[in-house]
C-alpha cells in the first residue's frame, strides 16, 4: 500500500513541495489503511493530506542543523547498497 516515508530534512537542494506532498499522502494512506478513499471520505482524506503537507513544510522550514547538507545522490547510492546487501541471493 505505501512505500517508506523518507527523511526530507537537511538535503541540498531542499525538499520540493511535491516531495512534501508525497510524504503527507503516504502518511495519510498508512493511517487511513487505504490507498484510495471512498467518495464519502475523499474530502476528509484530501484535507488531511493538505494540512499535513502544510505542517510538514513549516517544520522543514524551521528546523536547523549544524551538519552539512546531505547529497541526494549519495544517500540514494547508500540506500541501494544497503538493499543489495539485505536482499542479496546466495
Amino acid at each position: 500500500m505505501c512505500r517508506n516515508i523518507r527523511p526530507l530534512h537537511n538535503f541540498e537542494p531542499p525538499a520540493s513541495k511535491a516531495e512534501v506532498h508525497d510524504a503527507a499522502l503516504q502518511y495519510v494512506r498508512k493511517i487511513a489503511g487505504t490507498s484510495k478513499p471512498s467518495k464519502a471520505n475523499e474530502e476528509a482524506f484530501n484535507r488531511a493530506v493538505s494540512e499535513i503537507a502544510h505542517a510538514t513544510q513549516h517544520l522543514l522550514d524551521d528546523l536547523v542543523s549544524a551538519a552539512p547538507p546531505k547529497d541526494r545522490e549519495v544517500e540514494a547510492a547508500k540506500a541501494r547498497a544497503r538493499s543489495a546487501n539485505r536482499f542479496a541471493t546466495a
